[in-house]
């Protein structure tokens, strides 16, 4: 059964790249999101049991998103793949329950080693 993923980032570009990190054999139904807003609206839907999140994005910026849900003590996985790579983002992003913090441009074989760790694949 494929698992419900969410790719929240405001760049298409972004989005697509996420897409082709992705392991050919995970099996997955990716909903996008280009702001934050939507992002939760993937969340409350049931759409994202895993949560790919830029940080800056409109409407609603990543931490905004991180701060939701670390209130609403949702079990989605949040794996935040931003160009923001200063240490108080990092520290900000662990402490709103983000389980991994990756920079951008996304790497394939650093996100099986994530997505193995968490126990999706």
């Amino acid at each position: 059964m494929p698992i419900p993923v969410t790719i929240a980032d405001d760049s298409l570009m972004s989005r697509k790249a996420v897409r082709r990190a992705f392991p050919i054999e995970w099996e997955v139904d990716i909903t996008e999101a280009c702001d934050g807003k939507q992002a939760l609206a993937a969340v409350e839907s049931g759409k994202a049991e895993v949560l790919f999140l830029d940080l800056t994005m409109p409407e609603l910026d990543g931490f905004g998103v991180l701060k939701y849900l670390h209130e609403h003590h949702t079990k989605t996985v949040v794996i935040v793949i931003s160009a923001d790579i200063q240490p108080e983002a990092k520290r900000l992003v662990d402490s709103l329950g983000a389980f991994r913090f990756l920079q951008k441009p996304l790497q394939s074989e650093q996100l099986r080693e994530v997505l193995f760790e968490v126990g999706l694949i």
